[in-house]
């Protein structure tokens, strides 16, 4: 088990740095989409700054394992397809990456063949159902270990048939799944959330030729395809949720100031930083460009720090949630999260991480079935039990900046953020 001992930033020392798209990483959902839909396009495919981390790399290989010609080239990666998966003859393992098995999940149960999904010790404990029970109900051919819950699964593809489905969770991996086994439906779909979770699926789809039509903020009608994909050639932005530990850690330290670049600014992925600027820190948004995305830089700037409720969008923070722990723990106040029951079927329970993590800090952390409150106090150094979750190990380590941290169990940040240690080392003193 790999231990990172972090050290206390010195006293008076403070951040000023300006963060590249080199250095945080490009956007994590962008990358696994990308090599995914540019299988099932016809032609050549073109994908720069895809994100070096060994989930996506994953990705990629298994696309490679599906038939596509994969190459790359000055820091480019070219994948030539006809638009259909091949049966592999070997199983497709997703490592740690809840976003490449449920969403491969989706693609797969509409290509003919049959095809085995598995990852990490940590991947096949996490739940599955909420994807395999609603391809299930559409036509597709689907099992796994309790019943289909636990990976490995089992897809024997084809045959998927139009729904009308309102999924009783804001999920942006279930509506992905949903939508790629669409693809190859009947009929047209609809596919309904209470909130409006990450779209990034839509949003690129719709750029390769898919007609994807918005009934409503929350609902959406995919028509069938009827001939592969348009090759998708993008330029993948920095990762808005990588660069948020760093922000917490600008928004903690007085005297502060980060810019970060080429952002992803899609507003299903800032609102971590909004609600980081409610809290107290002077954050500016500058859109740069727009094409598939909103792209562009974010600064941001320490602050005095308060209390924040929150209860809405949680879709859209669900991955930042941690980090903004570490900064509700500094601040003025009690802070209250509610409505996350998400956060419990994570790469760890997120909810009882934080809660129990915090606590071993000396703060006064409440616990919820969907959520929990913490009364601001004065971090203690503590012994990090990460459970295999790379957003928890750093979200800790980010605190270690104010008291010193031991995180143990950090194997999973190289599934996101391979450099986040070294980063963090400019700071301050990291043992490895």
């Amino acid at each position: 088990m790999k231990i990172a001992k972090i050290f206390p930033l010195e006293n008076s020392k403070s951040i000023h740095r300006q963060f590249s798209e080199t250095e945080i990483g490009s956007d994590k959902s962008i990358s696994h989409r990308s090599v995914m839909f540019a299988l099932l396009s016809n032609g050549e495919s073109i994908i720069e700054n895809f994100l070096e981390a060994e989930d996506t790399q994953n990705s990629l290989k298994i696309v490679e394992k599906l038939g596509a010609k994969v190459t790359r080239e000055n820091g480019k990666i070219f994948i030539v397809s006809d638009g259909l998966a091949k049966e592999p003859d070997d199983i497709l393992d997703c490592g740690n990456s809840g976003t490449g098995i449920r969403l491969f999940s989706g693609l797969l149960s509409s290509q003919k063949g049959s095809f085995v999904l598995t990852g990490d010790k940590y991947l096949r404990r996490r739940p599955m159902k909420r994807v395999t029970k609603p391809l299930r109900d559409i036509g597709a051919f689907l099992d796994g270990r309790d019943n289909g819950n636990l990976a490995p699964l089992f897809i024997r593809g084809g045959n998927i048939k139009s729904f009308n489905y309102k999924s009783p969770i804001a999920s942006a991996q279930v509506k992905s799944a949903l939508i790629l086994a669409s693809l190859y439906g009947d009929e047209v779909s609809t596919f309904e959330e209470p909130e409006l979770s990450r779209d990034h699926t839509e949003r690129m789809l719709r750029g390769m030729g898919v007609e994807i039509k918005n009934i409503s903020e929350t609902k959406i009608e995919i028509t069938p395809i009827s001939k592969p994909l348009q090759p998708i050639q993008i330029k993948v932005p920095t990762d808005p949720s990588s660069a948020f530990f760093f922000a917490v850690a600008t928004a903690i330290i007085p005297n502060s100031k980060a810019v970060f670049t080429n952002m992803l600014l899609n507003k299903t992925r800032i609102e971590a930083y909004k609600i980081l600027k409610k809290m107290g820190a002077k954050i500016k948004f500058i859109v740069r460009e727009s094409k598939y995305e909103d792209i562009g830089d974010i600064v941001v700037e320490s602050g005095e720090l308060n209390g924040v409720e929150i209860s809405e969008n949680i879709s859209w923070l669900i991955d930042e949630i941690p980090a903004l722990a570490i900064a509700m723990s500094l601040s003025k106040g009690k802070s209250i999260i509610k409505n996350a029951e998400e956060l419990r079927v994570k790469e760890s329970d997120r909810i009882s991480a934080v809660v129990k993590n915090l606590r071993n800090c000396n703060i006064e952390v409440e616990e919820f079935k969907d959520g929990f409150a913490v009364t601001g106090g004065i971090l203690q150094p503590a012994v990090i039990d990460s459970f295999g979750d790379h957003r928890i190990a750093m979200s800790f380590s980010i605190a270690g900046l104010i008291c010193g941290m031991r995180v143990e169990d950090i194997e999973g940040v190289n599934t996101s953020f391979p450099n986040f240690f070294n980063i963090l080392s400019e700071f301050t003193k990291v043992e490895l």
